[in-house]
């Protein structure tokens, strides 16, 4: 037998956060707005820009995937931090979940329609910082050379 857990009550975000539509997330971030505990946006950044978040995205861009076949793509992540991630992308509406009704357990992932665009952004950040990962390991090295103690 399954419970449901009681609702929760949050405090409504900031105005500034909610009044007429923003033209982008950036010039919230801009004003500040989200910036603050309360605006709802700020949790779904950090569900899509988290270490999983962001490589379960990428993993799931090119299709679906069962839980073992993702788990083996991402690797390094634990059952438990999959498990949480693609949970949180499923509340946010990015993740998709299909069970199907055999034994051992069949669940397979995918993105949804608004996960994709948001995969496409995330897959657009990761090929830029290919791009530019000797300049970003070379800068890395420079700043770890002037923290060095000096023996």
């Amino acid at each position: 037998m399954t419970t449901t857990p009681p609702a929760v009550s949050l405090p409504p975000p900031p105005a500034a956060c909610t009044e007429g539509p923003p033209t982008s997330l950036a010039e919230l971030m801009r004003r500040g707005d989200v910036l603050s505990p309360a605006c709802p946006s700020r949790e779904i950044l950090q569900h899509v820009t988290s270490r999983w978040g962001v490589l379960v995205l990428v993993a799931l861009h090119d299709g679906t995937l069962r839980f073992s076949e993702l788990r083996r793509k991402v690797a390094g992540v634990s059952e438990r931090m999959l498990a949480q991630t693609l949970q949180w992308l499923e509340r946010d509406g990015f993740v998709a979940r299909k069970a199907y009704p055999v034994v051992p357990p069949h669940v397979e992932y995918s993105l949804t329609p608004l996960g994709r665009e948001v995969g496409l952004r995330v897959q657009a950040l990761a090929d830029w910082i290919g791009g530019h990962l000797p300049e970003i390991l070379a800068a890395q090295e420079r700043a770890d050379a002037r923290s060095a103690p000096a023996d």
